[in-house]
């Protein structure tokens, strides 16, 4: 009776687990995105951004609206703060889906613009389009790793679930050194600014003494003291 009553809780904490983990799979961005003149169309770039760590794998899906020949070309362009580039396609049409391994411990854009490229388009020409982002873990095919080691249904969502965990985990470290970076660099900037304001304090000192000895030694010559 016990063994079972384990078992199902044990079961109710993997449901729990698998849906809290399956909630930021299910969210998509969605926008309209308005189509502009080609040399106006470099200011009028949509960009989401999102920070990954070094050597994670992150997979970008668009799906964009309308078709070919409407007047409307959406381009998209990936790259990090860094001046690493993954990827420029042009005129996407349906669902384009990129995959890239990021250089470095940085933030990302992913951009979109609308070129107008016909003065026969249709009044105030937009593209819709749907962005899903998925970094590490997520990103990951679990299907095609399920069928390749055979493994249950269930064995997949845990190592998916363990995955996770362990980038939860690796982010918290990161949190935590770059925090200890932060409190060395604040300790180091006071004890620099403790010690200049020691050297200005020392050298106010240090000129006022000189200025009562040469205003004494004026005055003496002067046969004024």
């Amino acid at each position: 009776m016990a063994d079972s009553s384990l078992t199902l809780r044990l079961w109710r904490l993997i449901t729990f687990l698998l849906l809290l983990t399956s909630i930021p799979l299910a969210s998509a961005l969605k926008f309209e995105l308005q189509a502009h003149p080609g040399p106006e169309s470099a200011k009028q770039e949509r960009c989401i951004r999102n920070f990954v760590a070094a050597d994670t794998l992150v997979v970008v899906t668009a799906i964009v609206g309308g078709s070919k020949g409407d007047g409307q070309m959406v381009n998209m362009r990936i790259k990090d703060t860094l001046d690493n580039e993954y990827g420029r396609p042009r005129d996407i049409v349906g669902e384009r889906r990129m995959a890239f391994t990021s250089a470095a411990d940085s933030a990302f854009d992913v951009c979109f613009e609308n070129v107008l490229t016909s003065r026969h388009a249709v009044m105030n020409p937009t593209r819709s389009i749907e962005l899903d982002v998925d970094i590490g873990a997520d990103a990951r095919d679990w299907s095609a790793i399920q069928a390749a080691e055979k493994l249950k249904p269930v064995e997949t969502e845990l190592r998916r679930i363990e995955e996770l965990v362990g980038e939860i985990v690796q982010e918290m470290e990161y949190l935590r050194s770059r925090e200890q970076r932060l409190r060395d660099t604040n300790e180091s900037t006071n004890e620099r600014v403790k010690w200049f304001a020691f050297g200005t304090m020392g050298m106010l000192v240090g000129l006022g003494a000189w200025q009562i000895v040469y205003l004494r030694a004026y005055f003496r010559s002067k046969h004024l003291i």
